[in-house]
């Protein structure tokens, strides 16, 4: 009971922070699904079957906005399928500037967003596109991405890994490596650092002992971390051998992190979830267990100060 309450003190600074009158900058959750959102193309079980039509709760796909409030400007982590909504919100309705998109990999909840930035849509005018090198290859060589970079509506920026990138006198972000499918180009998480605060957003990685990195001293580093969180636990996808998507189940991590303290698990949110993981839904026995363990799971419009 202690750590639910915790949860819900947590949510309610949130949205204090949200209606707050600051000039601080911070991150925002515009999305906390796997690649395919909620509910899922083709799904009709019980995890999607009540999302659909207008009455049905709609998740969005996992991406990050951030937002320096003093400067109107924003950037967005990952191009998702959402990207219409999500610029919306990010941009609050066109007040404030797009300044750039940083992506973490080639699958395709993370950068076919870009379509509409192109004529058919935005039309937009040199969009910078913060891009490691075989992700610039892949957009480089292949349509309608490339179509993008002739006609200047995005603009790439190569991005190397723990390079860091100064977006502006209060904020960087620096990309780095982790181990992922990597078919048509490598995978980063990115560590966002702002006045006072450093955020880590790894939505997609394999399992945490392939990383040349310790994630519990990353996150004892740091002061929050959003990390993948795609599938529970074993057996949740009957028909596919999950061993061909090695993504670190929550109750793998929540094993693996149960060595930290209780202020380091609470710096842990899990993000990207699949359609089928049921911790999306806060009335599980799962979700009640993430929580009472002293962990997150992130919710669309959560903020984090920086």
């Amino acid at each position: 009971m202690v750590n639910l309450t915790k949860y819900f003190i947590t949510c309610v600074l949130s949205y204090c922070f949200l209606f707050a009158d600051n000039n601080f900058p911070y991150v925002v959750v515009l999305g906390i699904a796997q690649d395919g959102g909620v509910p899922h193309a083709g799904c009709v079980k019980t995890c999607c079957s009540d999302k659909w039509g207008s009455s049905g709760k709609q998740l969005r796909v996992s991406c990050l906005g951030i937002v320096d409030p003093k400067t109107k400007e924003v950037w967005m982590i990952d191009a998702t399928p959402d990207f219409p909504q999500q610029l919306n919100e990010l941009t609050q309705n066109g007040k404030y500037k797009l300044r750039g998109i940083f992506l973490t990999h080639a699958h395709i909840g993370h950068y076919t967003g870009l379509i509409h930035l192109g004529r058919e849509v935005m039309g937009a005018k040199e969009i910078p596109v913060y891009v490691m090198p075989r992700m610039k290859h892949f957009i480089g060589s292949n349509g309608p991405w490339n179509q993008l970079i002739s006609l200047r509506q995005i603009v790439l920026n190569p991005l190397e890994d723990h390079g860091i990138v100064k977006l502006n006198d209060n904020l960087s972000v620096t990309p780095f490596i982790v181990p992922h499918r990597d078919e048509y180009s490598e995978t980063v998480g990115f560590k966002v650092s702002g006045l006072t605060y450093k955020l880590i957003f790894i939505p997609d990685i394999d399992k945490w002992d392939k990383w040349g990195q310790n994630i519990r001293e990353v996150i004892k580093d740091n002061d929050c971390v959003l990390i993948d969180g795609t599938f529970f636990g074993r057996g949740e996808i009957p028909n596919r051998n999950m061993a061909e998507i090695p993504h670190p189940s929550i109750e793998e991590s929540m094993d693996y992190f149960s060595v930290l303290s209780g202020e380091d698990k609470s710096k842990v949110h899990f993000i990207h979830l699949n359609h089928t993981n049921p911790a999306l839904d806060s009335t599980t026995v799962q979700w009640k267990t993430v929580i009472n363990l002293g962990f997150n799971i992130s919710f669309m419009g959560q903020r984090f100060p920086l």
